[in-house]
Order: structure tokens, then sequence, then C-alpha cells
């Protein structure tokens, strides 16, 4: 199963906005999934928080470090629209392209060119 790393917009300077970036990440990563790929999305990283105990502390930059770890082992990346303001997200682009690996802006072209 082809693995997709799906990237986009995530924080914003609201708490709206950055809901509606979850939001629209995470149906993306669904699509992705019912399409019949393996799907990572940084945007169920909230979890991680949630499930946080005392004095334990996830700092962005931790969420940053494994989202590349995964975004390494990927074979493909999506790239949802906006992303062009995302500072994570253009970082994730130049380490994928220099990974060569190769990278979609959208949906319908991802399910064109490549079979799950």
């Amino acid at each position: 199963m082809k693995r997709v790393y799906v990237a986009g917009c995530y924080s914003a300077n609201n708490v709206i906005t950055v809901l509606d970036n979850m939001r629209k990440g995470i149906r993306m990563s669904t699509r992705v999934l019912l399409a019949g790929f393996s799907v990572f999305s940084p945007w169920l990283d909230y979890h991680f928080t949630l499930a946080l105990q005392g004095d334990e502390k996830l700092t962005v930059d931790d969420y940053y470090g494994y989202s590349i770890s995964w975004l390494e082992v990927s074979d493909i990346m999506l790239v949802l629209p906006g992303y062009e303001t995302s500072k994570g997200t253009l970082n994730e682009i130049s380490v994928a392209k220099d990974l060569d690996i190769p990278i979609y802006y959208s949906f319908d072209d991802l399910i064109k060119e490549v079979k799950p």
C-alpha cells in the first residue's frame, strides 16, 4: 500500500481557522485512506496533546520532527490548497523535493496518476 503524507496549513492566529484547517486536513486524509492509500495526517496530532499527563510536554519542534520522520518514509506527498502561507508545509515540500518524493497538489491528480 502506497504511503501518502498529506500536508497543508494547520496553525493560524485564531482557533476557528485552526479548527477549519484541521477539518480540511482530516477530511482530505480520509478521502486518501478511502481511495486505498496508507495515509499520514498531521492534523491528528492533537490526540497526543490530549493524552499528556502531569509535567509531560510536547513542543512544536517535537511535532515537526516526528512529522518529517514520517515524510522521509512516505512514497508520495499530497499538498492541500493554501499551503503557501504555512512555514511547516513549505519546509515539508522542500524536504520532499530533496528526497525525490513525488508531490501532488490535487487529490484528482493523485488518483489519476497513482494506483493505490
